[in-house]
């Protein structure tokens, strides 16, 4: 079979396919590690600067505003310098395992709670602040889907209570919910804060202050097999309640109220 004249062994001065490639990659990986940290990795030679600079400033702004409006209050706590310090750090140092601009935000928490050093500016409630700030998008954007042929409303105390899939029952040891720039506490206090995140079926994110009895019995209605009475009768147990008559008639106006929220998916 002849030769053509791409098909034959590169000629003096040549590089072939594969050292081509192999170049080009390389141009690749430099212009990547040009962007994620300027002020360490040079820009590739012959590449002019000025269109390099629009390109630095496109990714990084995007990132920056993505990351800021996914944590805003963390975001009010730092002074500018800190805060684009911070930023940049996770686009130089993290290794993010999505390319979907949804998913920043659970990038950025990784980072912060595998990768990040922290420095003095950096508050004592930092990751669990971050966490909470993270779960009202991931309750946003979810896929998960509500059982179906649940009873809307009933008997709370003889039916079987359904946990909604979009609801999530969090402790935390600071009170992060009441953060801000004009809250910071530098100790967590002695009582832990319980917070239950849902969406509601008006596809709305909201927050509900609980307790660490509303958050057990919460728990002990995620297995989807006791009725109400029998969920409170096992928690009145297991506190050793004097009166679990009293704990079961407080109990299903917690019920009642996680029904109406869509804490509650419905009844079976």
């Amino acid at each position: 079979m002849r030769e053509t004249a791409n098909s034959g062994p590169a000629g003096p001065g040549e590089g072939g396919a594969g050292e081509r490639e192999g170049g080009f990659q390389r141009l690749q990986r430099d212009f990547a590690a040009h962007l994620r940290d300027p002020s360490r990795h040079p820009a590739p030679p012959g590449v002019e600067d000025r269109r390099l600079a629009i390109y630095r400033q496109l990714i990084y702004n995007n990132i920056e505003s993505f990351i800021a409006s996914g944590f805003p209050v963390l975001r009010k706590l730092y002074s500018e310098a800190d805060w684009h310090q911070l930023v940049r750090s996770f686009v130089h140092l993290h290794a993010s395992r999505s390319p979907y601009f949804l998913q920043i935000s659970e990038e950025f928490l990784h980072y912060l709670q595998n990768e990040h050093q922290p420095r003095p500016c950096d508050p004592p409630f930092l990751l669990e602040l971050a966490h909470y700030e993270w779960v009202e998008l991931a309750l946003d954007v979810s896929d998960a889907e509500v059982p179906a042929n649940l009873q809307p409303q009933g008997d709370v105390l003889a039916r079987v209570p359904v946990v909604s899939p979009l609801v999530w029952n969090l402790s935390y040891r600071y009170p992060v919910h009441l953060i801000g720039p004009n809250f910071q506490p530098e100790q967590p206090p002695q009582a832990a804060t319980f917070l239950l995140v849902y969406r509601d079926r008006g596809q709305k994110v909201g927050f509900m202050e609980a307790n660490a009895v509303t958050a057990r019995l919460l728990q002990l209605a995620e297995a989807g097999e006791l009725c109400g009475r029998d969920l409170l009768e096992t928690l009145a147990g297991e506190m050793k309640h004097p009166q679990p008559d009293v704990l079961v008639s407080f109990g299903r106006d917690i019920l009642e109220k996680f029904l109406r929220a869509g804490i509650i998916a419905g009844l079976r």
